[in-house]
């Protein structure tokens, strides 16, 4: 409940601050500079949380270590490619076709590093909401797996008045929140579970100029989708509107348990993460 009083509190005061530059701007633009904010005060509220609980701010999950690099690249790869599998079962049934539109190859480029920007911020702000000090007081008050369904319907919840929202939407939502409390809990990295939501967002917007959980203003240049399908494809909502979005959070929770090799780095056990047991020295780190 403090965590949502600091967060509140630090949230109303930065609005203010910026209220009026964030006023001047539209679009993607706008989106950063909102969320920025939001981020901000959920990581100061975060850190002095942390620093209350004799912790060091780093503990709640974006301390820089050796892994981190990694973590941010599998990441990446692994939410991109979670929205890769959705995209290849929708042109293999036809549910997706690309036509042409205007633009040029300078233009997509900085589209795409542009989107990855405010994506990149959009995910932390959300990871640090969902998968911060609430996710990790629970985590360690009553076990992981009553955090991550607690903290799922909470995401699921937090997304019911997107547009075009429907009931599979918010099913799926839910198991994205699933798979990113699992990233996490993994390895206490906020980096590596950000790069996931990261990648999937930025690839699904972007690179296949798809709407993101009913939102469509990153229009890419060059190429402009058309989709059909229904409660297959997700229509309006996008990919997380439909069968193929279960099938892709499914491949990459599949993935995420594949891939054994992930563990919590050294640097951040050091730092007693909220969600790790006292016994900290028989986790067994890479």
């Amino acid at each position: 409940m403090l965590f949502f009083v600091l967060y509140s509190a630090l949230e109303y005061l930065l609005g203010l601050a910026f209220h009026g530059a964030v006023g001047t701007l539209h679009g993607p633009a706008e989106f950063l500079a909102t969320t920025a904010t939001l981020a901000a005060a959920i990581i100061a509220g975060s850190a002095l949380l942390s620093s209350l609980d004799a912790r060091r701010a780093g503990a709640l999950g974006f301390a820089w270590t050796r892994q981190t690099p990694r973590e941010l690249l599998q990441g990446l790869a692994l939410g991109g490619g979670g929205i890769v599998v959705a995209v290849a079962v929708l042109l293999a049934i036809g549910a997706l076709r690309y036509g042409g539109d205007d633009g040029t190859a300078a233009g997509w480029v900085g589209t795409m590093l542009w989107h990855l920007l405010v994506f990149t911020v959009a995910a932390a702000a959300e990871e640090a909401v969902f998968r911060g000090y609430g996710f990790q007081a629970l985590a360690r008050g009553f076990g992981g797996v009553p955090a991550v369904v607690v903290t799922s319907a909470l995401f699921a919840l937090a997304h019911a008045r997107n547009p075009n929202v429907g009931t599979f939407a918010l099913v799926n939502i839910f198991l994205a929140g699933v798979m990113l409390g699992a990233a996490y809990l993994k390895t206490m990295s906020l980096w590596f579970a950000t790069a996931v939501h990261t990648g999937w967002n930025w690839a699904m917007a972007s690179l296949f100029d798809l709407p993101v959980s009913g939102i469509a203003m990153f229009d890419a240049p060059l190429y402009e989708p058309r989709v059909t399908g229904g409660w297959v494809s997700g229509g309006a909502f996008g990919p997380e509107g439909g069968l193929v979005g279960t099938l892709g959070f499914a491949a990459m929770l599949a993935a995420l348990l594949w891939l054994m090799h992930l563990r919590v780095a050294p640097e951040m056990a050091a730092l007693r993460p909220i969600a790790l047991a006292d016994n900290i020295e028989e986790t067994k780190p890479e």
